[in-house]
């Protein structure tokens, strides 16, 4: 595998859809994107796996159709994780330096971070992320970089990301047995985060709401620092729901009219604007007012956005206003909602601007992937990049040989006896007992195969 290069793979595992998404850096420092594959995401609720089967079919379909289109082939992919079970602490520790004469290294910094890893959490979760904010030094504080200082006593505040560890192996699971490599798990929100902020915003203070199918999530920023993290289990599924029960149609048409016609905004809409719905199987068509959509729309967004901003609040106090001057990112699919920029500025009082991911592309990308609906997966491959950067490697297409030239004598002995015995169709009894023969060493070669991956599955459980 010589002919590794330095390709990186994120995998988007939503509630809506899978996105596995092949880039690398070109020279200028930006993300070049080599391939992308999309597929119906059929086992995941409210960013959750519930259905392993149908998961694991939907991430083989996507990662296929990523390779057909880079050429290259997938050997281990960063994961993005949401879902309901996810929750963030603030939590401070230190050390103690035996050695306070040496200066302070990232050696010291793991000791402290790996400390913090083996802190008790409820039963049934894990820590998923420990992201150092705020270091002191000998009681010194508010020190970003404590590499290279001296000092005996190292203390630093830390975002603590804890998630269900029933769910997290689920999804690894799935991964292993769409036969990837899991290199790495990374909140949802941090993904996006890397995605469509700004180093800029990130140091005045922004919320970033990334609206998906199933979860809305938020990532606050402030000083450059992660402070706040929270996944709120609702998204644009619930806005198709309310379609489809207050219209009276199958979700299909509902989600079409919510991206063709949907409007966060009533006003907008005249009362006599209407669309027509065919009928199922001959029925009448149903006619349905724009106006009542997009109050059916807007009293559903306004909820998913008031339970954000109660999470900012939480951070931001009573005026987030003063804490967050960048105001409010929106991204995700649900971004793409006509009005839902002017709603929430309405709503929270705080700048609001959709996040698109094209900051960090090449500028050669497709105006697809620069949609907010792949923030999420842009953000991963970022995040690939700087965790493992061999994550693919090149196809080469080699000229299929006949496969008759490589039978085993023992095989051509056994076509011979059975040629004698039979005495008739010399040639066609010859090819369809050769190949059943090597079908017969295939299938034991599997089966062995199997065994040996059922063992390693076992033992890593």
């Amino acid at each position: 595998m010589e002919n590794r290069e330095n390709i990186a793979v994120g995998l988007d595992i939503g509630t809506t859809k899978i996105v596995a998404m092949i880039g690398k850096k070109n020279e200028y420092g930006k993300l070049e994107i080599l391939g992308v594959g999309k597929a119906k995401s059929l086992g995941v609720a409210r960013g959750v796996v519930n259905n392993i089967t149908q998961t694991i079919q939907s991430i083989q379909q996507a990662v296929a159709e990523a390779e057909e289109n880079s050429g290259y082939k997938i050997n281990d992919v960063v994961v993005g994780i949401a879902g309901q079970h996810i929750r963030s602490i603030q939590h401070t520790d230190y050390i103690s330096r035996s050695n306070p004469e040496e200066v302070i290294s990232g050696k010291d910094i793991q000791i402290l971070i790996d400390q913090v890893n083996k802190l008790a959490m409820l039963p049934g979760e894990e820590i998923i992320h420990v992201l150092p904010q705020e270091f002191k030094i000998d009681g010194q504080s508010e020190i970003k970089e404590p590499i290279g200082m001296f000092g005996a006593r190292l203390e630093a505040s830390f975002h603590v990301v804890v998630g269900q560890a029933s769910s997290i192996r689920n999804v690894g699971r799935c991964i292993q047995s769409s036969g990837i490599e899991l290199s790495g798990l990374t909140l949802e929100p941090l993904a996006s985060a890397d995605a469509v902020l700004s180093q800029e915003e990130k140091e005045a203070g922004v919320a970033l709401i990334d609206i998906g199918g199933g979860t809305t999530d938020l990532a606050i920023f402030k000083d450059g620092i992660i402070r706040h993290t929270a996944v709120i289990p609702f998204g644009g599924n619930v806005i198709t729901d309310d379609i489809k029960e207050g219209c009276s149609i199958i979700e299909k048409q509902a989600d079409l009219l919510k991206v063709k016609f949907g409007s966060a905004w009533p006003g907008e809409n005249k009362d006599n604007e209407i669309v027509s719905i065919p009928g199922l199987r001959g029925r009448e068509p149903k006619e349905i007012s724009l106006k009542n959509l997009s109050k059916i729309i807007h009293a559903r967004v306004v909820e998913i956005i008031e339970q954000v901003f109660t999470e900012i609040k939480l951070y931001g106090h009573e005026d987030p206003r003063k804490k967050l001057i960048a105001g409010i990112v929106l991204t995700g699919g649900g971004a793409q909602l006509k009005h839902i920029k002017q709603l929430v500025e309405y709503i929270t009082g705080m700048d609001t601007r959709i996040g698109y991911p094209n900051e960090h592309l090449a500028g050669n990308s497709s105006e697809e992937i620069s949609s907010p609906l792949y923030a999420t997966a842009v953000g991963l491959v970022m995040n690939s990049i700087t965790n493992n950067t061999q994550s693919a490697y090149r196809l080469e297409v080699k000229q299929a040989e006949p496969t008759r030239n490589f039978a085993p004598p023992i095989v051509e002995q056994k076509v011979e006896t059975i040629q004698i015995e039979l005495e008739k169709d010399k040639e066609i009894q010859k090819d369809s007992d050769f190949i059943s023969t090597q079908d017969k060493i295939k299938k034991s070669f599997f089966d062995k195969y199997v065994d040996k991956i059922k063992d390693f599955l076992d033992n890593a459980e």
